[in-house]
């Protein structure tokens, strides 16, 4: 089997494999995990501050061989499987394949078995690094007692990735010669004491006599209607969903103040999703499809709209992160027009056809919708016109001020 672990997954594989989490080999099983929460150990008793995890489908059991990919289809690793729990956590070693290429500047990843035979012994500071450095009086003086070489380790996840980067870059230029920069794709855990033990852990690991973690970068997030916004109707067949995302689109468009991507499920279907099935496997791939199209847009400050039926809920989560990854807002609408007035509408006749057993796996009929406990806007439009319908979700839009 072949997976693609999602980008905390990929990070934390990463880092497995050049020896920064040593002594870890693996993902962490449901009783290190226990450990690691009660005692700040493994189940060995070995000190570790920080889950590593990976979840993997349910088709998944101990003694597979699994496949794990870089988002390009590239193979990593291979994760024989020890360990499987019922949401999915998988445990077990991985053993690499080849050094990754994802990523931003990969010339400046190297493994800290490579760093260390650079200091070839000498004293190192290692500063972390989740933002820019400021000040670095404390940097060259600490160095300076220590007569120790100055190892910048920008953590390099996610959307803020290259940005930290670029300041490790600049500060380079500021500091003693001989300061190396190492970007390490290191995720940020919780809670803000485990995820300076695991910073401290990876120093050490890259050779640290000593450890200054940078301060935390202070984010002051956009306006809302200059940050970018995934609005993602769900709903059954026939329940208005497109009808009102249409005319929300429309609206948007009269306004002139949002650049509107529209993405409806039909026509997705027929261009980014043709050849797609609709067995349970192919219907999730469709809406991450969806997802990954409409967070891209909004990654650039766009507005993008979603108009599929989107049955499950785990995927609609899956999207939901997705777009949040990448420092954009998500609104959930359900659009909650009951079964019977979907079926009574039946405007191209599925229904019809799904009783008749000619369309199988038919949501609703044949095939389960979850309904969401999470939906920020609800809409049942019996009897409510689509005036009335767009209405609302404008309203919505304009009250959380993604609109004016």
């Amino acid at each position: 089997m072949e997976w693609t672990p999602d980008p905390r997954e990929l990070a934390d594989l990463e880092l497995l494999l050049s020896g920064a989490f040593q002594p870890l080999t693996g993902f962490l099983g449901h009783d290190d995990l226990h450990a690691v929460h009660e005692r700040g150990t493994l189940s060995d008793g070995t000190p570790w501050p920080a889950p590593v995890t990976l979840h993997l489908p349910e088709e998944v059991s101990a003694g597979d061989e699994v496949s794990l990919l870089d988002p390009e289809g590239v193979p990593l690793a291979v994760l024989t499987v020890s360990g499987r729990e019922p949401d999915g956590l998988t445990s077990g070693p991985v053993r690499g394949l080849g050094a990754p290429e994802h990523g931003p500047f990969a010339r400046l990843r190297r493994t800290p078995a490579e760093v260390r035979a650079e200091l070839g012994g000498r004293p190192a500071l290692a500063v972390t690094m989740r933002g820019p450095l400021d000040d670095l009086t404390e940097v060259i003086a600490t160095a300076k007692e220590l007569d120790a070489v100055i190892v910048l380790l920008p953590l390099a996840y996610g959307e803020a990735g290259p940005g930290v980067v670029r300041a490790a870059l600049r500060a380079k230029e500021q500091l003693p010669e001989g300061t190396l920069v190492v970007s390490v794709p290191l995720a940020p855990r919780d809670e803000p004491e485990i995820d300076l033990e695991l910073r401290e852990h990876v120093a050490t690991a890259y050779g640290a006599t000593e450890h200054l973690a940078g301060p935390e970068p202070i984010t002051l997030p956009g306006p809302p209607h200059r940050r970018g916004l995934v609005v993602f109707f769900t709903g059954l067949s026939g329940s208005g969903k497109s009808t009102i995302a249409r005319g929300l689109r429309d609206a948007l468009l009269e306004l002139g103040s949002r650049t509107v991507t529209y993405l409806d499920g039909d026509v997705v279907r027929s261009l980014l999703s043709k050849g797609l099935t609709f067995s349970r496997a192919d219907r999730d791939l469709n809406i991450r499809r969806i997802g990954f199209v409409a967070a891209e847009a909004a990654r650039h400050g766009g507005l993008a709209i979603c108009a599929p039926i989107a049955p499950y809920a785990a995927t609609r989560e899956e999207v939901r992160e997705l777009v949040e990854s990448v420092g954009a807002d998500f609104l959930l609408v359900h659009i909650a027009t009951p079964l019977e007035e979907c079926e009574r509408r039946d405007r191209k006749g599925l229904y019809a056809k799904a009783r008749a057993g000619l369309i199988p796996e038919f949501t609703g009929v044949s095939d389960p919708y979850e309904e969401p406990d999470d939906a920020d806007l609800t809409i049942d439009t019996t009897g409510v016109s689509v005036e009335a319908a767009v209405g609302q979700v404008l309203g919505a839009l304009r009250s959380g001020g993604w609109v004016r």
